[in-house]
């Protein structure tokens, strides 16, 4: 069957070759041709003036700028199609009769078509998906406009599997791809449209904008998954059972993702973690920058991103340090000598604490003994932030350093073990009894 439509393709093809070898068909290719040639040496002489314009338009927009870009990659496409018009133009005024013109006017048609699916494409984000629908809708508006299309199709179609009545052929899946695609993209800008809006909407806590948003991504993915599928013709009666089988082997081989899955539904619906709450996990401390359907991206100070589990927060000890209020009190210990005044010493350790800014008055800090050591009495000083997420250690070192320069001032020292060495150079006894 296949070679039935390659032969109908190939005639087609054929037929449409020995139509260019009219005298008038090849002057208008030759100058098709030679415009091509123009384009092509106009772009290159003013690409690199042309970029160094666009560099200098700092005061644009980032999306106008994009287009600029986006342009000067099509600029030998951009000129071509305005050439091949113009000649279009010429011929139409030297010569009567349309088909005198009918070639140059077919390949501008064309070119602008191309031109058009370039431009359109740049809304679609992903490189992958981009390509898929620029090279299938390229290529068909080029069939379309050679009259070729039903031919081009029928060879597809002949390339064929069957399975009892179910028969799946090369154009039905190319159909699908484009059509999916298609309809993916545009699930794409619609989704990220109402992303923006549900997160602008400060009436709506983080934890359900989340929630909102990958329910709202999974609904519009799935749509256009099926809605491709069922406008190429698939039968979805048979892709159900299909994807329930596939799904109960998958499953017990997938059993860490669902959890992760779940995981993240629960964070999201009992709200235990949001993004910009400040978390502590195992060793990592940091704040929540996104929610992520399979993990949390946490952010520490250092700048690196931990790409944590949904599973571990929920079945993991987790220390949020925002999630009713950003209050936190913090703990210092230290030690001073027995000589001095322990009244004192509270008093300077509390006055200390208020040197930094961060510190608050209300709770008030607290400075209370908690032993007496072998060289020190002991003392634990409690102060509270309200800022979590500025850092800990900043506080606790700038804190530290403001307890000795208070002690410093104020005669106060600070012990520390002390060791001391004997060393024993007599001579051995000689009437000690030997082993």
């Amino acid at each position: 069957m296949w070679i039935d439509g390659a032969g109908g393709f190939g005639d087609a093809v054929l037929s449409y070759a020995e139509g260019l070898l009219l005298p008038f068909r090849l002057l208008q290719l030759g100058v098709a041709l030679a415009l091509v040639l123009v384009a092509w040496a106009l772009a290159r002489g003013v690409d690199k003036r042309l970029e160094a314009w666009i560099r200098g338009r700092e005061g644009w927009a980032a999306g106008q700028l994009r287009w600029l870009i986006l342009m000067r990659r099509q600029l030998p496409l951009v000129i071509f199609v305005a050439l091949i018009w113009l000649a279009a133009g010429v011929f139409a005024a030297i010569y009567q009769f349309p088909s005198r013109r009918h070639l140059l006017v077919l390949i501008a048609t064309i070119a602008t078509a191309w031109l058009a699916i370039r431009l359109a494409g740049q809304f679609v984000r992903n490189r992958v998906l981009r390509r898929l629908i620029v090279w299938g809708l390229t290529i068909y508006a080029t069939l379309h406009y050679l009259a070729l299309s039903d031919e081009a199709g029928a060879l597809l179609d002949s390339f064929a599997v069957e399975f009892g009545d179910f028969r799946l052929s090369a154009l039905s899946v190319l159909k699908a791809l484009v059509v999916t695609g298609i309809l993916f993209a545009g699930a794409r800008m619609v989704s990220h449209a109402l992303s923006r809006r549900i997160r602008g909407n400060e009436d709506i806590s983080p934890s359900v904008q989340e929630l909102t948003i990958k329910a709202l991504q999974v609904s519009l993915f799935g749509a256009a998954f099926f809605i491709g599928l069922k406008a190429v013709g698939f039968d979805l009666t048979g892709l159900a059972v299909l994807s329930g089988a596939i799904g109960v082997g998958l499953g017990f081989g997938l059993q860490k993702v669902v959890s992760n899955l779940v995981s993240g539904i629960i964070i999201l619906m009992d709200k235990s973690v949001k993004p910009g709450d400040v978390i502590s996990l195992g060793e990592t401390f940091g704040w929540i920058n996104t929610l992520g359907a399979r993990y949390v991206s946490v952010v520490t100070r250092d700048g690196k991103e931990y790409l944590i589990p949904n599973e571990d927060l929920i079945t993991g000890q987790v220390v949020n340090w925002s999630h009713t209020n950003n209050l936190v009190r913090l703990d210092l210990k230290f030690g001073t000598a027995y000589g001095a005044d322990p009244h004192k010493v509270r008093e300077i350790a509390v006055e200390a604490v208020y040197a930094s800014q961060r510190a608050l008055r209300e709770p008030e800090a607290l400075c209370h003994i908690t032993g007496f050591g072998d060289s020190s009495v002991d003392y634990v000083l409690r102060f509270w932030i309200h800022d979590p997420a500025a850092g800990l250690t900043n506080i606790r070192g700038n804190v530290y350093l403001a307890l000795w320069d208070a002690f410093k001032e104020n005669g106060i020292s600070i012990p520390f073990p002390q060791r001391e060495v004997r060393m024993l150079d007599d001579p051995p006894d000689p009437g000690a009894p030997s082993d």
